[in-house]
């Protein structure tokens, strides 16, 4: 399995930031907390904060139950992504962060946080990391994991019932509704500005190996 790798996978100066920022993106179900987690276990854990861009959704509290769940949560516009950017900003400037706890069964912001702080290697990994402009700009290396549909869709329904508190129809509703056109129509594109793509997802060994040079050089240089 190969990856494909752009030698020019910096978009900005890490040396003018405290730290070095990745965006992981990728379908439903690709694997791309598996490349996040893989970047993690390889470094020493004090250089190292992770951020799920799933953590941003919007607080929908103000909404009644039905109209929670006919939000498409698969549009960028669902995510607070001013919030994200603000968070990116701050540990770029070498300040902790207090990252917000979404609640997916009540599609609800939790009234706690996570406090994480400022490290060298920070990051972010979601859907719809790369569809977001903004964010693409605040980030020094950009991943998108490439997973064939069929795995990705079985992985997503056994998170959701797994790990979301889902049920079968309401999964299988969304997946047509809105995760598939979504992902058609904003996922899929943003491969185009990855700076790496990894077929496979976390099954490419080969790839994260790659990356996690390209990191560990980045704190040689540091």
């Amino acid at each position: 399995m190969a990856a494909a790798v752009d030698a020019s996978s910096t978009t900005s100066s890490p040396a003018t930031s405290a730290c070095l920022v990745i965006g992981i993106a990728g379908g439903t179900g690709s694997g791309k907390t598996t490349i996040a987690r893989a970047i993690r276990e390889g470094l020493p854990s004090h250089h190292v904060v992770a951020i799920d861009h799933d953590a941003y959704y919007r607080d929908l509290a103000h909404l009644d139950e039905a109209a929670r769940a006919a939000v498409n949560f698969d549009h960028p516009d669902s995510l607070d992504n001013e919030l994200l950017l603000a968070h990116i900003r701050a540990l770029r400037a070498g300040r902790g962060i207090s990252k917000p706890v979404y609640d997916f069964k009540h599609h609800v912001r939790a009234r706690e946080t996570v406090e994480l702080p400022a490290a060298p290697i920070v990051v972010v990994e979601g859907i719809l990391t790369l569809a977001v402009p903004e964010l693409r700009q605040v980030m020094d290396i950009k991943i998108f994991v490439d997973t064939d549909a069929d795995i990705r869709v079985m992985r997503r329904i056994r998170r959701d019932l797994q790990d979301r508190g889902r049920s079968f129809e309401s999964v299988r509703a969304q997946y047509y509704a809105t995760v598939r056109p979504m992902h058609l129509l904003y996922v899929e594109p943003s491969k185009r500005e990855a700076d790496v793509i990894i077929p496979e997802g976390g099954r490419n060994t080969v790839a994260i190996e790659l990356i996690l040079g390209r990191i560990r050089s980045y704190l040689r240089e540091r």
